[in-house]
């Protein structure tokens, strides 16, 4: 039958199997057997096709084939991402060619150079980029430093989720992409050099570290950054007043930055409990929950970019006469008014409940209009406090209800088991803590729990966010020789990150005065880190290992000790963060300071290694003399700039070695790569790869893999949870904000929850994020084998099959040590095809939200713009 082709002009073109093998072989350059692939990937191809198929069809059909081959050899992975990133060479360069684009790399880079200039000035002219990008740039020279070859560090899933999430868009229909990755990244760039005195400089700097994915700017960065809307900041952290009027003021703000994809924490615990009297009106309040739940249902009006839900965590102290109907807000079941669907949950527990949790004391709940100073005490000083309002409840001059605290306690960990919410954070360990400790108490964190800055009435508290793939700067696998650290590069990173940060601040706009206001006073930074697990699997080291502890001690105290130097020197160029006198900052303290602060005020030892290897004596000295920024560490959870980085998420292990994700971006397959080497080196993976996929990605039930590559590569629920907590205390030493820390069970026993919480309070940990727990977790149908040569029905129809990257929808080896030397188509795809019964078998899932209820598990929220 022949097979006609609709071009984008409109005319029609026999179906040129030859030019799409070569389209193919090219995406496969640089692979084994390249010719092989690509002869297999057409001949799966042709089965799909249907006369009158588009060359969009025909794009996304050659993309899918690629992909249904992921879970045999992650390489066509290589190959989808070529083809998809060269599907945007197409809209950027407007080629109309039925070809997948140009496939000569120095045509391409032609190309690029020759369509910047055009692209840049275009965009100012149609308002969708900001002008100072033609009157501060050089184009040419930018253009000139452009390299495509760069796009090949793509995976597939990080080219997609670049090009759906964070690449401009046209305003047609189609959302006809705009920039290419290499545009994106430029464009980005220069949007963070615009206070620069030498921008064009500038920009090539912060270029050539992004489009190496050694450092990626947050979320809502990536998609403002050189816009002509500029809100380039992440977080933000709000407390509201127990008035009217700054309640309703609340909602505005929360309103306002919901519109600029702003994630938002905000304490409730001021606002007077239910009952308690409006001396105003002699009414009586309705307290908290109403308010909190117009708050939800504002987040879903008002949708981050017109794309998701607006994103909020509530926080609330736990001695709050009303902090048992928070534990109820995320339940199914219930008065729907009492309920919040989109916002998440938070408790804000201190030093003396958890001690009175370890003594089986008894534990007060208080109206919050009888005990205001308890919100803003910390430490002793509130233990102090509220022993007072103790004695006058027993003495019947309070309103109060009395319980166990350890029935507290569980209730807490139960409704966390069961709705994953309320998140645990500590007060007191993050008061305590605190170097910018001289302008307020710090009542909650953010969205994504890593951020803690102070906030109150005439402050909103904003914090900028970037994130150093730790990956990137490591060579070598313990597999094949050495792995080596290129420590150059990391304090190069580091260094260049703060100053990209710190241009943020200058740069980006709100539409909240007092964000501004507290943006400009503090200038609060949270460089974080991504990609621990993937470095761990590097040096072939077991993410529950000693020696994976002092991995992340060392490279988080490296990554710290430079970003606190280079404040100190933007100090010195630009001035001190305004508030910097008084801070602990200037008293020349720096985070690992704080663990005796917090030991002397609790009375007990923080359980933590205090091992260091940095000269902190000298940065101490240093940072007396002035500091650019308030805070410059927070390991943010940076899933969706993860996937871009193609590294695993912050701190997290390994969710399975074989599954399949599902984002706003598509449906995919994931493989973990390191292991499929690491295999290979053995001569296993072709062994063992069908097996793996039958066992769910599982590779401890896989016969004849050695025992120490199970070891390495133990999923999250096959670890100890104190893995988790181990990581993060030993993080936490090196970093003056918090950490988005996920933890994972495979146990549902309370008791056992409840040793574990409180060994991270022991440990210092100032934050969790979400619990995931194992029995929640679904699978999804994968085909393990398909019939490649079923043949089509005869109806005519049928096209590209819809898989995983659909759019919209021996010896065992060697360990080394780590001490080494410094340095989606908008066209809908046609039906499938017939095909001969697969052979089923299941994988596990992993969901986003995308404006729906939030799922339980088991990657929740994790793909929010907010979070990266």
């Amino acid at each position: 039958m022949s097979i006609g082709v609709i071009k984008r002009d409109g005319t029609r073109a026999e179906y040129d199997g030859s030019e799409i093998a070569r389209s193919i072989e090219a995406a496969a350059r640089g692979l084994d057997d390249a010719v092989v692939r690509a002869t297999q990937l057409q001949s799966e191809l042709e089965i799909t096709l249907f006369d009158g198929i588009t060359s969009e069809q025909l794009d996304e059909a050659v993309i899918q084939v690629a992909l249904q081959n992921v879970k045999d050899d992650p390489a066509f992975d290589t190959i989808a991402s070529r083809l998809l990133v060269k599907t945007m060479y197409k809209a950027v360069f407007g080629d109309t060619r039925d070809l997948l684009g140009e496939d000569d790399p120095e045509v391409i880079a032609a190309k690029h150079r020759q369509y910047f200039p055009g692209v840049v000035a275009r965009g100012v002219r149609t308002g969708l980029l900001d002008p100072r990008l033609t009157e501060l740039f050089d184009l040419e020279v930018l253009a000139d430093a452009l390299d495509p070859s760069r796009d090949d560090l793509l995976r597939y899933i990080g080219a997609q989720t670049l090009r759906t999430r964070y690449a401009l868009n046209d305003s047609d229909r189609a959302k006809t992409v705009l920039e290419t990755p290499q545009f994106f990244w430029m464009r980005v760039s220069m949007g963070l050099a615009l206070n620069e005195a030498d921008p064009t400089t500038a920009a090539l700097q912060f270029y050539d570290a992004m489009s190496r994915l050694e450092y990626l700017a947050a979320g809502s960065t990536l998609v403002n950054a050189g816009t002509a809307y500029s809100q380039l900041s992440n977080c933000f952290v709000m407390q509201m007043e127990d008035d009217i009027e700054h309640i309703a003021k609340s909602v505005r703000d929360v309103m306002w930055l919901t519109k600029g994809t702003g994630g938002i924490g905000l304490s409730v615990s001021k606002l007077r409990c239910e009952g308690s009297p409006i001396r105003s009106n002699n009414t009586t309040s309705t307290g908290p929950i109403p308010f909190m739940h117009t708050i939800d249902s504002t987040l879903r009006a008002v949708s981050r970019g017109g794309k998701k839900f607006g994103a909020l965590c509530f926080y609330m102290e736990n001695w709050h006469l009303d902090f048992p109907a928070l534990l109820d807000l995320r339940q199914n079941s219930g008065d729907p008014y009492r309920r919040t669907r989109t916002a998440n949950t938070a408790v804000w527990l201190s030093d003396e409940f958890m001690k009175r949790v370890a003594a089986d004391d008894e534990w007060f709940l208080f109206d919050p209009l009888e005990t205001p100073d308890l919100v803003e005490a910390t430490g002793a000083d509130f233990s102090a406090r509220y022993a007072g309002y103790v004695a006058q409840a027993k003495a019947g001059r309070l309103r109060h209800k009395k319980l166990r605290a350890r029935e507290q306690w569980k209730a807490i960990l139960i409704s966390l088991q069961t709705t994953s919410h309320p998140w645990l954070t500590w007060k007191d360990s993050i008061n305590t803590r605190a170097l910018n400790n001289n302008t307020g108490t710090i009542h909650s964190s953010n969205l994504c729990t890593e951020i803690t800055l102070p906030q109150d009435r005439d402050n909103v508290s904003v914090c900028n966010l970037a994130s150093i793939n730790l990956s990137r700067h490591v060579h070598g696998r313990h597999s094949t020789g050495e792995v080596t650290i290129d420590w150059d590069r990391l304090a190069h990173s580091a260094r260049l990150a703060v100053r990209q940060l710190d241009n943020l601040i200058d740069i980006t706009i709100s539409s909240v005065p007092e964000s501004e206001r507290s943006n400009e006073l503090n200038r609060a930074l949270g460089l974080g880190v991504m990609g621990f697990t993937d470095l761990v699997e590097r040096f072939g080291l077991s993410y529950e290992s000693t020696e994976a502890y002092d991995l992340i001690d060392r490279m988080v105290e490296f990554v710290s000790w430079h970003a606190i130097d280079a404040s100190a020197d933007l100090a010195r160029e630009r001035g001190a963060y305004p508030n910097f006198e008084g801070s602990r900052w200037s008293e020349g303290m720096v985070p690992v300071d704080t663990i005796e602060l917090m030991e002397a005020d609790r009375g007990l030892t923080v359980e933590v290694d205090r091992g260091s290897a940095m000269d902190w004596d000298v940065l101490r000295e240093k940072v007396r003399g002035g500091m650019r920024n308030s805070t410059l560490m927070a390991i943010a959870p940076t899933a969706s700039i993860g996937l871009v980085a193609g590294t695993t998420p912050g701190l997290d292990p390994q969710f399975s070695q074989i599954f399949s994700r599902a984002t706003s971006a598509g449906k995919f397959l994931e493989v973990n790569r390191n292991l499929v080497e690491d295999l290979r080196k053995l001569g296993l993976w072709e062994q063992v790869r069908e097996d793996l996929l039958r066992h769910q990605g599982d590779l401890s039930k896989v016969e004849g893999v050695p025992a120490e590559l199970t070891e390495i590569y133990r999923t999250s629920f096959q670890l100890s949870p104190y893995a988790f907590l181990h990581v993060a205390a030993r993080a936490q030493k090196w970093i003056d904000q918090a950490i988005s820390r996920n933890i994972y069970l495979a146990s549902r026993d309370v008791g056992s929850m409840q040793e574990l919480y409180s060994a991270a309070w022991r440990m210092g940990v100032k934050t969790t994020y979400y619990l995931h727990m194992m029995p929640r977790h679904t699978a999804e149908q994968s085909t393990v084998k398909v019939n490649k040569a079923a043949q089509p029905t005869s109806n005519g129809g049928g096209g590209a099959r819809r898989g995983f990257g659909a759019s919209g929808g021996g010896s065992a080896p060697a360990r080394s040590g780590f001490g080494a030397a410094a340095r989606p188509s908008a066209t809908p795809t046609p039906a499938p095809v017939a095909e001969a019964p697969p052979q089923v078998e299941q994988l596990p899932v992993v969901d986003e939200v995308d404006g729906q209820q939030c799922p339980i598990d088991p990657m929740e929220r994790l793909q929010c713009d907010s979070c990266q």
